[in-house]
This record gives C-alpha cells, sequence and structure tokens, in this order.
C-alpha cells in the first residue's frame, strides 16, 4: 500500500508553507490520522515542528542529496503506518539547485521535482496580502508550467479582509483553481527567528509546542480538513521501502559487539537526520545520546557523532561544561572516531569567538555577516573513518560562523570541491573527520557502516574504553 500525499508548495519563500503544513499535521493528527511529515531539501528545522505537530519524526525528502531515484523508497518508508503525507516543500514551486546552462523546466531539488516523483497532488500556500486579480494569471502560470506537475488547489493565507477574500477567490475561480481555505492576517502567527531562520522548536520547549499548538487551532478553524485528504493521492512505483540494514549492503558485516556511539543533542545540537540514527543502529552500534551543554561524555563512548546546531548562540554554557570537553580531548587524543558537521566543526576547535571550545582541532571559530549556503560537489582527499580517498558524496552548507586553522595546525583537509576551483574543507586529524558539509546519511550508508566499525575497532584495544570515560 502507497500512503496518499498532499504536497504544500508556494509561488515564493516566505508564504507561510512552515507555518499551514505544520498546522495541517497537527489538525489532521487531532482528527484521528497517521500523519507521516516530510519536508523539501535539506532543512533540518522546519521538520523539528512537523514532529511536534505529528507525534512523529520529521523526515527530510532532497533528490540532491540522496538521489532521484533514493526519494520513492525513503518516502514509503517514513510514511510506513501512516494513512496520510503532508509534505512541505521549499522555497518556490519550481526553485531548486541552481545549474549553469540547465534549461530543465523542473530544477533539481524542487518541491515539483519531489511532486513529480511521488505522483502527489500540490496545493499551493499563496500569501494573499500582496495579491488581487492578477493572482489568476500567476497560478495559470504556475499550473501550466509543467504538466507533470498537479496543482489542485490553493490556501489564502493571509488575507487582510473579507472584501480581499472576495478578490482572491474570483481570482482562483478564474484560474480554474479550488480554494482549500483562507487563513487572515495574524501576526501573532509568526515563529520566532534569528541569523539561519527559525529557532528550532527543540530549543523553544514549551514556547515551540505552544507555537505549534496555535497554527493547529488556525488549520482547524480556516482549512476544509475533508477536501485536503479527500484530494491526497500518490502514484510511487512499486519499490521497496527503504531499509538501513539493506543500505548497508551484503557485503557489510555487523561488529560481533556493539560499540557505543555516543550522539551530540540538547538546544546546541538540534540537526540530524532520521535516518542516521537507524543507519548507525543498522550497523551493530548502541547509540546514547548527551547534552554538551550539561552532560559528561557516556561512559564507554567508543564513538562521537556531533551534528549541526547552534553553538554560536549556546557557546558561553557550551564553554562553561569544562569537564566535557577535557572528556571530548581526552577521547580525540586517544583515536576515538568522532563525526563532527557545521557546530560539531566548531565545538572542536579550540576556541569560539572567545570562548573556549574542546581544543580537539587547532582552529578558531567565528561567527559573521555573511551567509554560506548551497550545495557542494565533494571528494574525499583524505583517509577518515567515513571516506576513504577519491570517494565522492553531494552535501549542503549553511552557516553564518568561519573557522581560522592556527599557524601551528597539522591537519589535513576533509573535502575538495568538484567545480574546478582548488578549494579544500574540513579537517581529517587522528580518528576526527570534521567539516562544514552536511550529508545525507541515506546516501552514503556506507561511511557510517564504516565508522561504526572503526567504534568497534576501537572498543576492542585491550585498556583504551577505560581510559576515555576518566569519570
Amino acid at each position: 500500500m502507497v500512503v496518499p500525499a498532499v504536497v504544500l508548495a508556494a509561488p515564493a519563500s516566505g508564504s507561510g508553507k512552515t507555518t499551514l503544513s505544520t498546522g495541517l499535521m497537527g489538525a489532521l493528527r487531532a482528527a484521528g490520522h497517521r500523519v507521516a511529515p516530510f519536508k523539501v531539501g535539506p532543512d533540518y528545522i522546519d521538520p523539528s515542528y512537523h514532529a511536534v505537530a505529528a507525534d512523529r519524526v520529521g523526515r527530510n525528502l532532497d533528490p540532491v542529496l540522496v538521489g532521484a531515484d533514493t526519494v520513492a523508497p525513503l518516502y514509503k518508508s517514513g510514511s510506513a503506518g501512516c494513512d496520510i503525507a503532508i509534505i512541505e516543500g521549499v522555497m518556490g514551486l519550481f526553485d531548486g539547485r541552481i545549474i549553469p546552462g540547465d534549461r530543465a523546466p523542473i530544477a533539481a531539488g524542487s518541491t515539483a521535482q519531489v511532486a513529480e516523483i511521488l505522483g502527489a497532488p500540490v496545493i499551493l500556500v499563496v500569501d494573499g496580502s500582496g495579491h488581487g486579480h492578477t493572482l489568476a494569471a500567476v497560478l495559470q502560470g504556475l499550473v501550466g508550467y509543467a504538466s507533470s506537475v498537479r496543482v489542485v488547489g490553493v490556501i489564502l493565507n493571509r488575507v487582510g479582509s473579507e472584501r480581499h477574500e472576495a478578490v482572491l477567490r474570483d481570482a482562483c475561480e478564474r484560474a480554474g483553481m479550488a480554494v482549500f481555505g483562507v487563513v487572515r492576517r495574524d501576526p501573532a502567527m509568526t515563529l520566532p527567528s534569528r541569523h539561519l531562520g527559525l529557532v528550532p522548536a527543540a530549543e523553544q520547549v514549551q514556547q515551540g509546542i505552544d507555537a505549534v499548538a496555535a497554527m493547529v487551532e488556525v488549520a482547524r478553524a480556516e482549512l476544509d480538513l475533508d477536501a485536503i485528504v479527500a484530494a491526497a493521492d500518490s502514484r510511487v512505483a512499486d519499490v521497496a521501502p527503504w531499509n538501513p540494514r539493506t543500505a548497508l549492503g551484503d557485503e557489510f558485516a555487523a561488529p560481533t559487539t556493539r560499540p557505543r556511539i555516543a550522539v551530540a543533542g540538547g538546544p546546541a545540537f538540534t540537526f540530524s537526520y532520521a535516518e542516521h540514527g537507524e543507519l548507525l543502529a543498522a550497523a551493530g552500534a548502541e547509540i546514547v545520546t548527551f547534552d554538551p551543554l550539561r552532560d559528561r561524555l557516556p561512559d564507554d563512548a567508543a564513538g562521537i557523532v556531533i551534528g549541526g546546531g547552534f553553538p554560536e548562540v549556546h557557546a558561553a554554557e557550551l564553554s562553561a561544561n569544562d569537564p566535557l570537553r577535557r572528556d571530548i580531548r581526552r577521547a580525540a587524543d586517544r583515536g576515538v572516531p568522532i563525526h563532527a558537521e557545521c557546530a560539531g566543526l566548531l565545538y572542536l576547535g579550540t576556541e569560539l569567538d572567545g570562548s573556549p571550545m574542546s581544543g580537539v582541532l587547532s582552529i578558531h571559530g567565528h561567527f559573521g555577516s555573511r551567509l554560506t549556503l548551497g550545495y557542494r560537489d565533494a571528494v574525499a582527499v583524505t583517509d577518515s573513518a567515513l571516506f576513504r580517498v577519491g570517494e565522492r558524496v553531494t552535501g549542503h552548507e549553511f552557516h553564518r560562523t568561519g573557522i581560522q586553522p592556527m599557524a601551528d595546525a597539522a591537519v589535513a583537509p576533509a573535502w575538495g570541491w568538484r567545480d574546478g576551483a582548488a578549494r579544500t574543507e574540513g579537517v581529517v586529524h587522528g580518528g576526527v573527520h570534521a567539516s562544514y558539509l552536511h550529508v545525507h546519511p541515506a546516501a552514503v550508508p556506507h561511511a557510517v557502516g564504516r565508522f561504526v566499525a572503526a567504534a568497534a575497532e576501537f572498543a576492542a584495544r585491550p585498556g583504551d574504553i577505560a581510559a576515555v570515560d576518566g569519570h
């Protein structure tokens, strides 16, 4: 059975997709549905709100990061046990990866591409605040741009008055578009944001829960839930659901003992893909989560994962947890495999804007005004616990920080960019692989398996585990 889906897209960014997608997920759940939440693209933050609303982990569908052929299997895996899926789009409907000279009507990584792959209908979230009758032409253009993408209707958002609503409904009727709901302009529905977009729900705790509850109430009151459910559909080909053990491959042999992998979590490290933990477990790891703001390194840690997040926001608290910083440094000195992405890279450095970090790597981190954002094609240029020289990946960068190696830094780069420029990025040092590049684990399951194997090898060394603990 293929679970039916609805894709919420928009003509442009900032139309209110996250608010209405989250509200719709929660409203359908409250109505008794089992909702599978998805987000198009590499975004880590929006799925944190989806998870609160749907009471189910939010997942990403990104054809650029995982390959177009993996999208449907990931969808089938993530929607298992549900009766409907809500997929929040990214940017505008046809916006995706910019490739110079590419004239394809549907851009790689766009919401339109995911809707096409899944055969799912699209409902457009339209910011009505700047629209009148011209909306009819906009809708007709979006509907006619690519026949393989089924746009079935709209949700009118930020509508100012009854007169304004009447004008917009008339425009939708002229374009032959059904209206699935009308939401009035309400400044209270604005979610808290900062330098990289929305503040993750996991950082706000009660505020995040309250914000989602408000979205759900709006969706319950203003959206035609029955019509949306009736419109849901999926025409996914007969493909098997993604399976972490199968993804690791027949050649992968799980270790005879389960190495303990310590995974950083808490408010400072909220960026992770659900498939990462699933692959670690399938590869034979025992996963233990710790919060670097207040915890010590878990006992008997034979591998450490420090993913993305906002260390620049929590730098003082991270610095104040000196016992953990010593634990991490001692673990690195002993050769514990460490996988760090973006925030993890900064945390492994010597300091971040004057706040001492763990001191594993001889780099200084700093917050800046320039946003680094986009997909990157990279090749491994140094062997590590995850990758071998020559292995190619496509990842994503998203940060306003930078690093500066210290003069005496004896480290090797992790990646070289495959764009013709002689550039390198990241650090490989001992058992550490640290980089700004976010790589989706479903695209590189072999790297996850290799990391677990390296942790198992470390755990088997006489005396090393006890030396790492030290507390």
